[in-house]
Formats: structure tokens, sequence, C-alpha cells
């Protein structure tokens, strides 16, 4: 009998050591939270843990979209996009939609077949439009993400981290398209089956005085929200079975911005306010470096065109310091700031001569 439990004991260890990593780390879940500016984790837990995503992806298939097309063009709808699996637009096989109607209705209704229309158009098909979106993840340094898929529908090996979706969506802000978007709470769509588009994400719609007691993700009931510091005004909402609720959010307050994204988690709405929160409790934006120029000694000089501003708690107020990397040649430098050790900002600055 000893012998055949110790059997059974050792296929079981060995069966789940042939399972792939992902499946045991879907109960995972991470937080993180980014400074909007300059991409400094301020707050997280498990960050960097690789875990799936859900919709959070269309953040990224939006920008990649935005970057390689015009909003004019049109696309005409496939068989393919019409009948794609999960949250939809209700396109219909053979209608004419614009790729700007295709991106709100990607971000405000997180249609998946509005993602594989704009992957089909862009890209040339979907697997073409995944490449393109793996490339730019590349570009932007998201070590931790892979996709597979523009909508985030599950697949093993489709995976990013809270940290590297925070930092997408940062990125996406700077192009003002995307914000435009991402921030837009009503749209009136112009497609076959058109209505009132409204934004899933109920921090922007409680942001703009529109809000909801049906959370449009999962079509539950959600509780009351306590009153906010400051305002959401752009995101994207997430969810499947296996990565449970993915939420994305940016917020600002009196000049500071912060990204929050949290993975798997059930009391996003909440947990959004609350961390958002904290960092406007915690920290405070800080000009490091005024703007103006500085003698380096006396043959070499710098200039900042802009103030160096950064969101910094009590204890990090006291250990900042300035770094300055100069060329050899002289002709180029870049003013780097670190928190001991640690450098949490570097910007390019002019080299002039000194003042005699």
């Amino acid at each position: 009998m000893l012998r055949l439990f110790r059997l059974t004991l050792i296929m079981i260890i060995v069966l789940m050591a042939m399972l792939p990593q992902t499946s045991l780390a879907r109960g995972g879940s991470g937080y993180a939270v980014l400074d909007g500016d300059t991409g400094r984790i301020l707050i997280g837990s498990n960050s960097d843990e690789r875990l799936p995503i859900a919709s959070l992806t269309k953040i990224w298939t939006a920008l990649v979209a935005i970057e390689n097309s015009d909003l004019q063009e049109e696309v005409v709808i496939s068989p393919k996009a019409a009948m794609a699996e999960g949250s939809s637009i209700y396109l219909q096989a053979g209608e004419t939609v614009t790729v700007e109607t295709l991106l709100y209705g990607l971000m405000l209704r997180s249609g998946n077949d509005a993602a594989t229309a704009l992957a089909e158009h862009v890209g040339g098909s979907v697997e073409g439009f995944v490449k393109l979106m793996n490339e730019r993840a590349v570009i932007a340094g998201l070590t931790n993400t892979v996709f597979m898929n523009p909508s985030g529908l599950h697949h093993d090996e489709h995976l990013s981290s809270a940290r590297d979706t925070a930092e997408m969506l940062r990125l996406a802000l700077q192009n003002k398209t995307f914000e435009k978007i991402a921030s837009t709470v009503l749209y009136r769509a112009n497609t076959v089956n058109g209505m009132l588009w409204e934004n899933k994400h109920r921090l922007l719609r409680e942001g703009s005085g529109i809000a909801a007691d049906i959370d449009d993700e999962t079509e539950q009931p959600v509780s009351s929200l306590k009153s906010a510091t400051g305002t959401a005004f752009a995101g994207k909402t997430g969810f499947t079975k296996v990565a449970g609720r993915t939420l994305a959010t940016a917020f600002q307050k009196d000049g500071q911005t912060c990204i929050v994204v949290t993975l798997n988690e059930s009391d996003d709405w909440n947990v959004h306010r609350g961390l958002s929160n904290k960092v406007w409790q915690d920290y405070s934006l800080e000009t490091v470096v005024k703007k103006g120029k500085y003698n380096v000694n006396k043959k070499l000089a710098i200039r900042l065109q802009e103030p160096i501003r950064l969101q910094l708690n009590k204890e990090e107020k006291e250990q900042v310091r300035q770094v300055l990397h100069v060329s050899r040649k002289r002709q180029e430098a870049v003013l780097s700031i670190f928190l001991g050790e640690e450098r949490i900002y570097a910007t390019p600055v002019k080299v002039e001569s000194a003042d005699r």
C-alpha cells in the first residue's frame, strides 16, 4: 500500500513538472503604479510577474494601429472579423467602417471584432499585425510582454506584467490621438448597427458625471465608490475567466499623473482609487533642477530648456542627487537623477560655453 502511495505521488509530481509554467501562474495577481511622466514605479506588488492581461492588450493594439494608419482610412469588415469571439460592437461582414470608428469601438466597448478588423487592415492579416505589436513592444522595452493576438483572448503564451502594461498605457498616452480616444466617455457610432457607445471604464464615467450600478465587463452589480481626490482621465478594462479582472487607469491631480494597473483583482475599482489616493498622499511633485544655464567648469556649461520635476516622497527628497555625463568631444551630455544607486530619470541636455 505504501509503495502504491509513493508511486502515485511520484506520478503527480512528474505530471506537475510537465505542465507549462503559464498554467501554474494563472491564479497569480499583481499591480503597479507608475509616475505618469517618468515611468518610475512608485508602488507595486508582483509587478514584474508575467500574467494574462485580457483586453488591456487593446491599449497596444490601438497604439500600433494609430501609428501605422490614417484615421479616415476605410476598412471593409471581413467575415472573420464579424464573427470574432467574445465582446463585440456587432460589425457586419461587408460593411465599411473607418479606422477611427474601429478605434473607438476597440477602446470604449472592447470590441474583439474591431480588434480583428484593425489587425487585418493594418497588418495585412492578424498574424502580420501581431508581429508589428511584438516589434513595437521590443522597441518600447517591454521585456515581460509577448502578444499572440490583438484582442487579449486567452493564449498560454500571451502574457505581460503589471509594470509593462502600465508602461503601455503611459507610452500610448503620449500619442494625442490615443489620449483623445482613451479618454472619451460617449461616442456616436456610424456603423450598420450604430448606437451610442458608452465607455466600459466606470471611473472614467464617474469623472464625467456618468455612472451606472452595473459593471459592463461582468454585468454584475457594483458597490458605490468613495469620492476621489484625483480624476481618472483615461484607461481600459479587461476580463477573461483565466485572467480575471484586469484594469488600467490614468489619474491626474494638481499637475501629478499616475498610471495604475491591476491584474486579477476582483475589487479593482476601489483598489485603483485607493492606490491613486496613496500617491497623492505620499508623493508630491518636486522641482529637482530648475530650467536655465549651469556652469560645469570654466569652459563648459549645460542648459535645461525645461525644469526637471519628479514625484518624490519625503524620504526620497533627501536622497536625490544629480550626475552629469559629458561625451569626450563635449558636444553631448546627459543629466541623470539618482535615488541612492538607482537612476530614476535621465534627459539629454544642451552643451554650451561657460559664462566667464
